[in-house]
């Protein structure tokens, strides 16, 4: 999939495309349903399939104090659409300036003129250009006008067979995501996610307390992307992007702890992640992805560090029945 942060970048004899425009946070089943529909299309028509996306997310630009986290980063979210087999996606950086575009401007400098736009296809309640004032009738007046068609998706909703019993007819979306990753309920994330939440960053040195207590963890800086879920233990992967392909310590098993450390009387809250029966791993300035499966329990107090260690034995336990299925 070809990666562009700028039409500059685009070649010259790129298209005719069929492009869809979205922030597509979490690349959700919602999102992966549409996409996938599009390729296929896109493929029988002799086009190119391409999504136009943004970053920051715009709400982060025009409401900071508003945004929701976000579930994905760039990096995970780019991956993730190549998944579902587009042919390109542009990124672009979204800025208050951006923002001054009309309507008009924005389809004809990006999809008109930068990649050369068959199809479009948006949602019913697609907003665009400058104050969101571009909508629906507007793209499709402007599709008369530049000469491509407007096709509409409208949403998508879990259905029977989807694992998602409890909430037959809602929309798979983002917030639903974000709404289970707050509960600690992983699973259900995963549901709506079609794949295990992922949290990635770069490990740095922490204070090296499970390292005496014979659980070295990996701690993730403070900058790490992916929606944190509720703080808890939890049963998860631990994957290694720089590690080459089938290499035996590219994906491992993890107890990942979120939360303060109320034991010993932290302030700060972190992610970290236990290898589980490793000790030899130096992963400092190495960016990794840990991949969340199941909450094993909350983030809990103990009264002695000899508590402690029980009951991290037992997490590492719990762990193992969680993942053995998987791994086996």
């Amino acid at each position: 999939m070809h990666r562009w942060t700028d039409l500059s970048e685009v070649p010259g004899d790129f298209g005719p495309s069929v492009v869809t425009i979205g922030n597509f946070d979490g690349v959700h089943r919602g999102h992966t349903g549409v996409l996938s529909r599009m390729v296929a299309d896109a493929r029988a028509a002799g086009a190119r399939s391409v999504a136009v996306t943004f970053t920051p997310h715009p709400q982060q630009v025009h409401r900071p104090d508003e945004a929701p986290p976000l579930l994905t980063g760039d990096a995970d979210r780019l991956e993730l659409l190549a998944q579902t087999g587009l042919d390109a996606v542009l990124l672009l950086t979204y800025t208050l300036e951006f923002a001054q575009q009309t309507a008009e401007e924005f389809v004809r400098t990006y999809l008109v003129e930068g990649l050369r736009a068959r199809t479009v296809v948006v949602g019913r309640d697609v907003r665009f250009g400058r104050g969101n004032a571009g909508d629906l009738a507007t793209m499709t007046a402007l599709g008369e006008r530049y000469g491509f068609s407007v096709e509409v998706i409208e949403d998508v909703a879990a259905a029977p067979g989807d694992g998602v019993a409890d909430a037959l007819d809602r929309r798979w979306s983002s917030t639903w995501v974000r709404e289970a990753l707050a509960a600690g309920d992983v699973r259900q994330a995963a549901r709506v996610l079609g794949r295990p939440h992922r949290v990635r960053g770069t490990v740095v040195h922490g204070d090296k307390r499970g390292r005496d207590l014979g659980f070295p963890t990996a701690n993730l800086a403070q900058d790490a992307t992916g929606m944190v879920p509720a703080d808890g233990v939890y049963a998860g992967w631990l994957r290694r992007p720089g590690q080459p392909a089938g290499s035996p310590d590219a994906v491992l098993p993890a107890a990942v702890s979120i939360g303060t450390n109320p034991t010993f009387e932290g302030a700060q809250r972190r992610v970290e992640a236990y290898v589980l029966d490793r000790t030899d791993l130096d992963l400092y300035g190495e960016e990794v992805v840990l991949e969340l499966v199941e909450l094993l329990r909350p983030t809990l107090r103990f009264d002695s560090v000899d508590a402690l260690v029980e009951q991290m034995h037992r997490d590492v336990d719990g762990v193992r029945a969680v993942l053995r299925p998987a791994a086996g």
